[in-house]
């Protein structure tokens, strides 16, 4: 029988399973019960700019919404944390103003100056990232091309380090991958340049949405109700993406993709989670 962690790494393009190793067995769970041992306020940022696209791309917010949603079930207050490309599609997809916050794209200085005011605000039990960039040991922000996306990415990694924190990721230069920079090293295939920020527990995934639902399923079969979203919500959650300019991230292209994958290739792993969990 596939466990959840076989799902979420199914038709990996990029080879992140070399990492799967390097992590527990079953740790899309052991980050649920991670999530669901603290208490209190959850920040969750995303979003990633796609140079070719001109635009935000369709793996990250719609992952995040369905870890938002899963823990606002479960009693949980949840602030979505992005900048100012992926604010209005955050918006879009129909979170609340009152529960997002811009980060500012500016300088390092200022940007670990705003993340201690944030923090201090919020006071946050907990930071989750999904699909957002994080910086290579030399600074600079990186896409899966290698090529500098500083200019258009808040430094939003400048908020991890002080809480308990999970990071979601697919290639290698998110956030919260840092926690295995070593070993991403020695494998070519991953990204020449990873990510420095790390995390305390971290979910790898062939698209970082199928690890959001991954960790959405764990939720779901340690607190005994099915929090997934729908197919219906899925899809109509791309198609809005769509509708508000977001882009394949594979391509740059505004159509109904995520990372490559044509919806109904896309929505598979959904649907196996869903009879898992059942």
């Amino acid at each position: 029988m596939k466990t959840i962690e076989d799902i979420i790494l199914q038709n990996d393009q990029r080879g992140v399973s070399s990492l799967r190793p390097f992590l527990p067995a079953d740790f899309c769970t052991e980050t649920a019960k991670y999530i669901l041992s603290n208490s209190g306020t959850t920040i969750i940022t995303t979003g990633f700019y796609i140079l070719y696209g001109k635009s935000v791309e369709t793996d990250g917010p719609p992952g995040a919404l369905a870890i938002g949603h899963a823990l606002q079930s479960l009693g949980k207050k949840v602030v979505y944390v992005t900048d100012k490309y992926s604010m209005p599609i955050l918006q879009g997809l129909g979170v609340h103003a009152s529960n997002t916050v811009e980060f500012p794209i500016t300088d390092k200085e200022e940007s670990v100056r705003f993340s201690e005011r944030l923090l201090e605000e919020i006071d946050p039990a907990l930071l989750i990232s999904i699909e957002r960039c994080s910086p290579s040991s030399d600074g600079i922000y990186r896409n899966m091309k290698s090529m500098d996306v500083s200019d258009y990415t808040a430094k939003i990694d400048t908020m991890f380090g002080y809480k308990p924190s999970v990071g979601i990721g697919d290639g290698g230069n998110e956030i919260g991958m840092g926690l295995l920079h070593e070993q991403i090293l020695k494998y070519p295939e991953l990204h020449p340049k990873p990510a420095y920020t790390a995390c305390d527990h971290l979910v790898i995934a062939s698209v970082s949405n199928w690890g959001g639902w991954g960790l959405v399923a764990a939720l779901s079969k340690l607190s005994g109700k099915n929090l997934l979203p729908t197919i219906e919500e899925e899809t109509d959650r791309i198609y809005k993406c769509v509708e508000l300019g977001v882009v394949d991230g594979f391509t740059g292209e505004v159509k109904p993709y995520v990372d490559g994958f044509p919806l109904k290739e896309y929505l598979i792993p959904l649907e196996q989670l869903h009879e898992l969990v059942v």
